[in-house]
């Protein structure tokens, strides 16, 4: 009796080639999470710094290895059957977004170092902050659905953490609270939505997935359009849009301020990179569908995030931070308009959506950033205390007013203005007038909480200035993002060039 080993696949074919320089900006991230970690233990309390600066050294060597990718021609763990259909890329798209969430965590553990230092436990923090880098670095080249969601997780769950770090505070306990149970049911949301189109089309890569999706069987077909809407609506709650945006202006306010800083930036972009790859490229069929409803979330979240930052009062506490949060579920809003366009109108929209993406993270990391710096002598951070900063740090002020114009989209805050004006032609070109309208109106209303708070910046304090010495990497953060967005604002074509060559 023999054996039919002709039968069974060759080992050949069940090894897969693993490109290990496409796959080096998560993964180095996540091997020095590990290192920190391990180190931690060993390491002396006095010299945990050296934790901090560990992870800022990892950060910095997973950007340089975007270097070598930037041809954007790199592929790896693909199907041994269809080598077209990989797990993982490294194009344009995925570089220039791995390269905003890995600056922004970098910016994020710079304003950390002093926390850790006083009040946070460094090993635990630096190596959730990592964890979760990794993930989110890892999110933009995931081009199937099990990897989307896994680097998706990898990204929010060591963020549950770290809202909830800083122990024996209650509002810390309460926001990692609330923003772990919203967190968790946006994901069975969609991890229903992912079972339900694996179910109707028998695979889990984008690319097979839309070929499937334009001849699913007639019985199937309500069970796809099932799938397709509770996936986006999964993802709905990971971008904060309106109604899935209740747990942002309390999470914001209990998490430490640079993971607030972390969240608004880094955990958007992850969010919205997630709803890109699967609307352009797994569900493109129902495009009819997922269009006109991302519209609609558009127009209500930038409408009910400029509203709410509106009603606050600057004696409120925390107040500041509140507005800051109230203004990304703005700016979430305005992200949402060319995807929603790129339903009417082609992928070419979604690179207004990576310009806004890069112009948002810039200034909003320095205005956190100055925030920080304002909390060390005003704890409960009021827009208030705001009042005088001219006086008594000139520098800060000068960088504080320019960022808040950059989200408003004024002079000399060109960036901002480009920005909104790209989003604004997305709009127009994808024939979504009302669209363009709703987001001129918000544009307008955002003005005046904006300039308000400039206008707080300047006037003169009502009792003697209060100042500490600025931790210098605070002050390398604030420099480091005024320098970019001064930059960008004297050559705002370089982040259309950026947001050209994420095309997929």
């Amino acid at each position: 009796m023999t054996l039919a080993a002709t039968s069974a696949p060759s080992a050949g074919d069940l090894v897969q080639s693993v490109d290990w320089a496409a796959i080096a900006p998560p993964t180095i991230a996540a091997v020095v999470a590990l290192v920190v970690l391990v180190a931690d233990l060993f390491v002396p309390k006095e010299r945990k710094q050296l934790l901090g600066w560990g992870a800022i050294a990892g950060l910095v060597a997973s950007i340089i290895t975007l270097v070598p990718l930037r041809k954007g021609d790199r592929t790896t763990f693909c199907l041994t059957t269809d080598p077209d259909a990989c797990s993982y890329t490294a194009d344009h798209f995925t570089l220039v977004i791995q390269f905003l969430v890995l600056g922004g965590a970098l910016l994020t553990a710079l304003l950390s170092l002093h926390d850790t230092k006083e009040r946070l436990p460094a090993g635990e923090f630096w190596f959730l902050l990592l964890s979760s880098a990794a993930g989110a670095a890892l999110l933009p080249a995931s081009r199937d659905l099990a990897t989307l969601v896994v680097a998706l997780e990898v990204a929010s769950l060591p963020a549950f953490a770290l809202v909830g770090l800083k122990r024996g505070d209650r509002m810390s306990g309460e926001a990692a609270l609330k923003f772990f149970l919203s967190s968790v049911t946006a994901t069975a949301v969609m991890l229903l939505g992912v079972s339900f189109v694996y179910a109707s089309t028998g695979t889990l890569h984008l690319t097979e997935i839309a070929q499937s999706l334009d001849d699913v069987p007639a019985r199937l077909e309500t069970l796809a359009k099932a799938g397709v809407a509770l996936t986006l609506v999964g993802f709905a709650f990971k971008t904060a849009a309106a109604p899935f945006h209740f747990w942002v202006p309390d999470t914001y306010v209990g998490a430490p301020l640079p993971i607030a800083a972390y969240l608004s930036v880094v955990g958007k972009a992850v969010g919205f990179t997630g709803l890109v790859l699967v609307t352009v490229i797994a569900f493109p069929t129902y495009a009819d569908v997922w269009g006109p409803a991302l519209a609609v979330l558009a127009a209500l979240t930038m409408t009910v995030g400029n509203v709410a930052a509106l009603r606050q009062a600057p004696t409120r506490a925390w107040s500041a931070v509140r507005l800051l949060a109230w203004s990304s579920v703005a700016q979430a809003g305005y992200l949402l308009v060319p995807i929603a366009a790129a339903a009417y109108s082609g992928d070419d929209q979604i690179g207004a959506t990576v310009a806004y993406a890069l112009m948002y993270a810039v200034v909003n990391l320095g205005a956190f950033a100055v925030a920080a710096l304002v909390a060390r002598t005003h704890p409960l951070n009021r827009i208030s205390d705001y009042r005088g900063l001219y006086t008594s740090r000139p520098g800060a002020a000068l960088v504080m007013g320019f960022f808040l114009l950059c989200l408003a989209g004024l002079p000399p805050g060109i960036i901002g203005l480009f920005a909104k004006v790209t989003v604004f032609s997305a709009a127009v070109d994808a024939g979504l007038g009302w669209l363009a309208v709703v987001m001129g109106v918000n544009v307008v209303i955002a003005l005046y909480y904006y300039l308000q708070w400039t206008a707080v910046l300047f006037r003169p304090a009502e009792g003697a200035p209060t100042r500490q010495p600025a931790p210098a990497p605070v002050t390398v953060a604030i420099a480091v993002t005024a320098v970019a967005g001064v930059v960008l604002s004297g050559y705002p074509q370089l982040v259309l060039r950026f947001a050209a060559d994420s095309l997929f």
